[in-house]
């Protein structure tokens, strides 16, 4: 085991006060089983669970190509849009999945498998399918870090996290190790956490990791724990702009997310709960608790004694990083960390904003050594292309700007403005685009089409001349004109398969939905039609040819 204080600073950051001690000195809580959990549906998925169904805690209830969705609870399933809405039925009866006690013998394949299939995602806030984020970074990567800094104000999830389940964070740690086989391994904790070092420490001597896990030791300053920001602290290295850590082969995993590797991988429970910490002045029992994911907000804050008449305000995260929701009416997702309950005077609303006095204190605390001031104004004057070129997506959106702002400007705010604008403009442009692509190919076809019914005109009508001609020599009567009479009927089926096919094309141009490959697939069906259609009426002609040959050189014998 390998213990290391960095002394290495990233630029910038703040050191806003912590109030960590608010839920940090409580023993973690176990939340009330709910009687109805709330489960939205977000686009990609698509429920496998009908009105009516009887399911049990974990069980599958939607699934995507990325990710699935458990339910938290055993019950009926009430509600499927735009939530899938279950009411308890106050057994929670488990639904049995896959445990591999013995993991090490394990294929990656069987691994990779129950990961997917747990619902594992990020924990730490970005909410990214955990088997998508391991499966990319296969054979790519020479470090893996653990981000234990926790370094938002009030959150202490990870922390209490650590100091009760550290073996069994280790275990994830080790998982991760046998799939992706870094060369190194390096954890990342603030040095405002002695209790959780000291149980990692504890932990790490009984562990096989021991040898190859380093703890790190960061300064505490806010925002330590953002991932481009610790990877600095603890290597030295920087991510270029607008990529991801594995381009230079480095990937980053939260505690939260490996215990609930562990869990999956051990236990067999899929992401049916989350530790979350509840806290603020206006709360009676500040803690940290394990709460099923779609529990209703009201009923943890019930539970956590949340005094209504002290609240100022219910807040999703911390304080810096963090949004103010709009009422209770919410359920616990996967990515909630923390409910912060303020009063009025612990965390004021922000003050009316001011014009920028161009003071620079915000490119000074800038993690991202980015320019705040610069990035406010295009995108307060919606020039949203030239806050682009300032590397607007490199925000992390931290929120140290708008905290050290003497104006009191939601600089955060306008960022992410700006990126949604951006986002916007971005995907009209590609599906503009893929209309010009659309009507490019289909302009390219009709006019192929043209050249081939031209072709196809004078090959008809050079065989015409040529039965004509055969006609003008006298013939028998009496041919037989049944096999004629078959080619006819075969060259009038053809032609209704090609009229189809080309009518089906036609809707297909102007769906707004139809695929790319939904129309080269018609364009192939298009093909063979015509294709079938042209043998039938060449089969026609050379028949009739010859049975026209065939009666004249009966007459001439005759």
């Amino acid at each position: 085991m390998t213990r290391i204080q960095i002394t290495r600073r990233f630029h910038g950051g703040i050191q806003p006060p912590e109030h960590k001690h608010l839920s940090s000195k409580s023993p973690i809580q176990t939340a009330d089983l709910p009687k109805q959990v709330v489960l939205p549906l977000t686009a990609d998925l698509e429920a496998i669970v009908a009105i009516g169904d009887k399911v049990k805690t974990g069980q599958l209830i939607a699934s995507s190509t990325f990710t699935q969705l458990h339910t938290s609870i055993s019950g009926e399933v009430v509600a499927l849009m735009p939530s899938i809405i279950i009411n308890s039925d106050g057994q929670d009866t488990p639904f049995n999945h896959l445990k591999l006690a013995n993991w090490r013998k394990a294929s990656d394949e069987q691994l990779l498998a129950i990961i997917q299939q747990a619902g594992l995602v990020g924990l730490g806030g970005a909410g990214f399918p955990s088997a998508v984020k391991i499966q990319a970074a296969y054979n790519k990567v020479s470090t893996l870090i653990i981000n234990a800094a926790e370094c938002e104000p009030y959150i202490t999830a990870d922390d209490l996290l650590l100091q009760t389940h550290a073996h069994e964070i280790l275990e994830g740690i080790a998982i991760l190790q046998q799939l992706l086989k870094p060369e190194q391994i390096l954890l990342g904790i603030e040095d405002n956490k002695p209790e959780a070092i000291q149980a990692l420490e504890i932990a790490l001597k009984e562990h096989p990791l021991q040898d190859q896990l380093s703890i790190c030791i960061v300064p505490t300053r806010y925002p330590s724990g953002g991932e481009k920001q610790l990877i600095q602290l603890l290597t030295g290295d920087e991510v270029p702009s607008g990529e991801l850590p594995l381009t230079i082969g480095i990937l980053c995993h939260n505690v939260g997310t490996l215990y609930a590797l562990y869990s999956a991988i051990v236990l067999g429970q899929p992401l049916i709960k989350r530790l979350v910490t509840v806290t603020g002045l206006a709360v009676g029992k500040p803690a940290n608790y394990w709460v099923r994911i779609g529990t209703p907000l009201s009923q943890l804050l019930n539970e956590a004694g949340v005094n209504a008449g002290q609240a100022s305000r219910v807040i999703v995260g911390g304080p810096m990083m963090g949004f103010t929701l709009d009422s209770n009416d919410y359920a616990i997702n996967k990515t909630t960390n923390c409910l912060l309950i303020p009063t009025a005077t612990e965390l004021p609303l922000p003050a009316a904003e001011q014009p920028c006095i161009r003071c620079g204190q915000c490119e000074t605390v800038c993690p991202a050594q980015l320019l705040p001031q610069q990035l406010y104004f295009y995108s307060a004057h919606q020039a949203y292309q030239q806050a682009a070129y300032q590397q607007l997506f490199d925000c992390i959106e931290c929120g140290a700007c708008a905290w050290v702002c003497p104006s009191a400007i939601p600089l955060v705010q306008y960022y992410r403005h700006a990126k949604a604008e951006l986002r916007q403009i971005q995907a009209t442009t590609k599906q503009a685009e893929h209309a010009k692509q659309r009507f490019e190919a289909r302009n390219a076809r009709l006019a192929k089409e043209a050249l081939e019914k031209e072709a196809k005109r004078q090959a008809r009508a050079e065989a015409t001349a040529r039965l004509a001609a055969v006609r003008k020599a006298p013939i028998t009567t009496g041919a037989d004109n049944t096999k004629l009479k078959q080619l006819k009927t075969a060259i009038a089926a053809a032609s209704v398969s090609v009229k189809k096919a080309e009518k089906t094309l036609s809707n297909l141009e102007v769906n707004i939905d139809a695929t790319p490959e939904q129309i080269y697939e018609q364009l192939v069906k298009i093909d063979k039609a015509r294709e079938q259609l042209t043998k039938a009426e060449a089969r026609l002609a050379a028949e009739a040819i010859a049975a026209i040959t065939t009666e004249n050189v009966q007459a001439i014998s005759q």
